[in-house]
C-alpha cells in the first residue's frame, strides 16, 4: 500500500515497468561483465541444483519446504529450495574444481523488504588452495566492475555514497565494538570459543540497550552489531568487517593468530551488508559439532530444525583448503544502479502476500 491507501500498480502495468526497466538493464550488463571477468580469472561457471536435503543449518534462516513424491504418489523424501548453493559448491571442491563460480537463485522465507526477497540471486565463488583475503580483492574488483559497466561514478543508496574505486577501511569486529559501543568484545568469548552471555548483558545495559531474559549471547552480539555497529561502515569507502567471533561463522575456519576468532567477513557498502567470506571449515567433526548447535538453537528459538546433509560432512573429509564468498548479487545492482528496492532490480518479483 502506499501512502494515501491505494494500491500500487503491479510491476507488470507498462507504466511501472518503463520506471524499472534502466535498472533492469543495468542488471543484466553487470552480470554479463561479471561473467566475463571470472572466465578471465579462470573460474568454471557451475549450476547447482536448487532442491536440497538440507536448506543450509544457521539458525535464524528459514526454508521453503516441499516434498518429493514416487512415481505412484507416495511420499519419498522431504526437499528444500536451498538458502545458499554453499554445500553443493563445496561438494564440487571436493570433487576436485578448483575455481569456481555461480549466480544462483535462492531462497529465504520470513524475508521481504526493500532489501529482503523470498527468491534472490547470489553470486558466489570458491578458490581452492587460496587465502580469504584474496576475496577481498576480488570483492573490490568486483565492486568496481559494476560501477564502471553502468557508469557511476559512486554506489549510492538513499543519500548514502561510496567510492568502489577508493582503498576499503578493514576492521574487526572487536576493534568494531570498542569504537562504536566501547564494549571489549573478547572478554566475553573463551579461547575454546565459549561465551559469556552475563558479561555481554552488563556491557549492553552500560550502553542503555535493551536485554530480555530469553537473549542468548548471539541475540545481544547482533543487536550491538546492527544498532551500535552497521550504521557507520561503508560510508565514503568500501568497509572490510573482519574476524568475526567462532561462534558467529559456523562454517568458517578459527583465525590462526586467535581462536577466539574466524576467517569470516563482511563487506559493507552505504550502510548495506553485500557480502559474507570465509576462510573455509573442512574439518567435518567440527562442522557437525557446529551445525548441532545452531539448530538446537534453530529448535529453541523457533520450534524446528532442518537435518544435515551428511553427504556434504562426507565431502568435507576431501575437500581442500580454500576460500568462499556469497554476495547478494541484487544488493549489488541496487547500489550501482540506484535503486531504492530490491524489487526495482527483479525481472519479474514474487507476488506480494500478507
Amino acid at each position: 500500500m502506499n501512502l494515501t491507501g491505494a494500491k500500487a500498480s503491479p510491476w507488470w502495468t507498462p507504466s511501472v515497468h518503463a520506471d524499472r526497466r534502466p535498472f533492469l538493464i543495468g542488471r543484466n550488463a553487470i552480470q554479463a561483465a561479471l561473467r566475463s571477468h571470472f572466465a578471465r580469472e579462470d573460474f568454471i561457471e557451475v549450476d547447482p541444483a536448487t532442491l536440497q536435503v538440507s536448506p543450509g543449518n544457521e539458525a535464524h534462516l528459514h526454508a521453503f519446504a516441499t516434498e518429493a513424491l514416487t512415481t505412484d504418489g507416495q511420499a519419498a523424501a522431504s526437499l528444500y529450495l536451498h538458502t545458499s548453493p554453499e554445500f553443493a559448491c563445496k561438494k564440487l571442491l571436493a570433487a576436485g574444481e578448483q575455481r569456481i563460480a555461480c549466480f544462483a537463485h535462492v531462497y529465504r522465507n520470513r524475508e521481504r523488504g526493500p532489501f529482503h526477497h523470498p527468491e534472490f540471486t547470489m553470486l558466489e565463488w570458491y578458490r581452492a588452495g587460496e587465502s580469504y583475503e584474496t576475496l577481498m580483492t576480488d570483492c573490490l574488483q568486483v565492486l568496481a566492475l559494476a560501477a564502471e559497466t553502468v557508469k557511476a561514478p559512486k554506489l549510492i543508496y538513499r543519500g548514502a555514497e561510496t567510492d568502489p574505486f577508493a582503498g576499503p577501511e578493514r576492521i574487526s569486529v572487536a576493534d568494531a565494538f570498542e569504537r562504536y559501543a566501547g564494549i571489549a568484545l573478547l572478554a566475553s568469548v573463551a579461547a575454546d570459543g565459549s561465551t559469556d552471555r552475563e558479561y555481554l548483558a552488563c556491557e549492553l545495559r552500560r550502553n542503555g540497550m535493551r536485554v530480555s531474559a530469553d537473549d542468548g549471547w548471539a541475540d545481544l552480539f547482533s543487536r550491538v552489531l546492527v544498532e551500535k555497529i552497521e550504521p557507520h561502515l561503508g560510508f565514503g569507502r568500501v568497509t572490510i568487517l573482519d574476524e568475526y567471533p567462532v561462534s558467529e561463522a559456523a562454517l568458517a575456519r578459527p583465525s590462526a593468530r586467535d581462536p577466539r576468532v574466524a576467517e569470516r567477513f563482511e563487506l559493507y557498502a552505504c550502510g548495506v551488508e553485500l557480502a559474507n567470506g570465509f576462510g573455509e571449515l573442512t574439518n567435518a567433526a567440527e562442522q557437525r559439532r557446529r551445525f548441532e548447535l545452531e539448530m538446537a538453537e534453530k529448535a529453541r528459538v523457533y520450534g524446528e530444525r532442518y537435518p544435515l546433509d551428511e553427504d556434504f560432512l562426507d565431502a568435507l573429509s576431501i575437500m581442500p583448503e580454500a576460500s568462499g564468498i556469497a554476495l547478494g548479487f541484487d544488493r549489488l545492482v541496487m547500489l550501482a544502479t540506484g535503486a531504492s528496492r530490491i524489487d526495482q532490480v527483479l525481472w519479474a518479483p514474487v507476488a506480494e502476500y500478507r
